[in-house]
């Protein structure tokens, strides 16, 4: 039984189509995951079932009671209130005051929110997103609907929220780039891909056959129409009169079918790997240490990277990773050790978050600047494998085409901001390359590009992720983290 539909739904920005005419259903225990490229609607798509933005065309029905919450990508609080508040002011038209309340406390500790009197004003981005998270999983709801639920959660955490999802008993949909996440929890995949949405009736990994059977009868079925074409061309060319209504109904077809688009698979994101040459010294902690508001992150911290490294950090959010990152890279000092770096090193540095301007940090990004200038401030052309690449180039690489290249900055998505830092890090041609959550917000096609270019990389990598998928695929050695110490083990 269908508990919603989105029927002919149309949605465009400018110049840009992000749906068109797509129509999507929800049944009772559906797990949906909503996969695409960044900047291709799947948060729009996200409000328009939450009933928070309306299409330009289509409608939206929904079954009688049906209870919809929502998760934003980028939680905005109006109030000032402290976190158990805002999470019962969200909840308090339930018929189980209580019981909310006991089950929120339980979630805000599991989430490492253990203060529930701190206001939400002195929180971080990522324990802004946890607040909001809870609030919408403890309210009594029929559909979930959650955009990058994963995001700034550490590894527990996400197993836990994997597990809670799994046993909720209404329906879910949802964004994530996480493919574990996804293999584990959804019974059906909606995949938006230039304006149209394609759904599958399985996890991530048949999605994936699926798909690839989709494509091959999609240029299978454009053979068929370009020898049709040919013939009717011959026809054409013969002299047909169109005196008949056969004749001019066939004349139609024709016109028809040529112009018809070809079909063509999506275009990869390649980037040959040329890395600057290491020497013999890469980069050397030395019983490093690092306090926090009295707080220890890390004590006696050495190791020596070695050509070749592929290392990840993971721990608990808060253990101290990203300053561990930024000590790694000489943003920050240590309270004691030392760090060496060798002269013929070059780090390209891909931070958890854009930084804002006061902060002066590399990745600051003028929001009234041009996405091409941007990418022209660090390199006009580039060196690949396969010869010198421009900016322009590189970018369509990175799927800009040539109207976006010259939008602004603040015109692009959350995800497109990311995308086109990452470009910006790897034009840098570092020999040692630092990525601290490089797949918050990233899409699964920039992803798996990002990875296949870790495999021919010739320099060192340093990595923070809690993407399991991600650590699988591109490291050899995982260092974690743990109240105020290290443990580690070779993978």
């Amino acid at each position: 039984m269908n508990i919603l539909s989105a029927e002919n739904i149309t949605l465009s920005f400018t110049d840009k189509t992000l749906l068109n005419d797509v129509s999507f259903f929800i049944q009772e225990n559906d797990k949906i995951g909503i996969i695409g490229i960044n900047g291709t609607g799947k948060s729009t798509l996200l409000k328009i079932i939450s009933g928070i933005e309306e299409p330009q065309k289509g409608t939206l029905t929904k079954a009688n009671g049906i209870i919809v919450r929502y998760l934003p990508q980028h939680p905005v609080f109006e109030k000032d209130e402290t976190v158990l508040e805002y999470v019962l002011e969200n909840n308090k038209k339930s018929d189980h005051a209580w019981d909310i309340q006991t089950e929120a406390k339980s979630l805000l500790t599991r989430f490492g929110l253990n203060d529930y009197n701190q206001k939400l004003s002195t929180l971080s981005g990522g324990q802004k997103k946890r607040v909001c998270l809870i609030s919408v999983l403890v309210s009594p709801a029929d559909i979930l609907v959650l955009d990058e639920p994963t995001n700034h959660l550490d590894s527990e955490m996400a197993d836990f929220l994997e597990g809670y999802l799994k046993k909720f008993k209404g329906a879910l949909v949802m964004v994530t780039h996480d493919r574990y996440f996804l293999d584990s929890v959804t019974n059906r995949i909606a995949e938006i891909d230039k304006g149209s949405l394609y759904t599958y009736d399985t996890n991530y990994s048949g999605f994936l056959a699926l798909k690839a059977e989709r494509e091959d009868m999609a240029i299978a079925s454009d053979r068929k129409r370009k020898s049709i074409l040919r013939t009717e061309l011959k026809w054409i060319q013969r002299g047909a009169l169109a005196r008949s209504t056969k004749q001019k109904a066939r004349i139609e077809r024709y016109e028809e079918m040529k112009n018809q688009k070809d079909f063509k698979r999506d275009e990869t994101l390649k980037i040959g790997s040329v890395a600057s040459r290491l020497g013999k010294t890469i980069i050397e902690l030395e019983n490093v240490s690092k306090q926090y508001d009295g707080k220890t992150l890390f004590s006696n911290f050495s190791y020596i990277f070695l050509k070749g490294d592929r290392v990840g950090f993971i721990g608990k959010n808060g253990c101290g990773k990203t300053t561990l990152m930024k000590i790694i890279a000489g943003i920050e000092k240590p309270d004691s050790g030392s760090v060496t770096i060798g002269q013929t090193v070059k780090i390209g540095y891909y931070t958890q978050e854009i930084e804002n301007e006061n902060t002066g940090r590399i990745s600051y990004m003028d929001p009234e600047k041009k996405v091409i200038d941007y990418i022209r401030d660090t390199a006009e052309y580039v060196k690949t494998p396969e010869g010198t690449a421009s900016a322009s180039q590189m970018l369509e690489k990175f799927l800009f085409p040539p109207y976006l290249q010259h939008s602004q900055i603040k015109r692009l998505s959350g995800g497109e901001k990311r995308r086109l830092n990452l470009l910006r890090v790897l034009m840098e041609e570092p020999n040692v390359l630092i990525l601290d959550e490089p797949t918050n917000d990233l899409d699964i096609a920039t992803m798996t590009i990002l990875e296949e270019f870790l495999d021919s990389f010739e320099g060192v990598v340093i990595t923070v992720s809690h993407d399991r998928y991600f650590l699988d695929r591109t490291v050899n050695r995982i260092f974690a983290l743990k109240a105020g110490r290290r443990r580690y083990k070779t993978v």
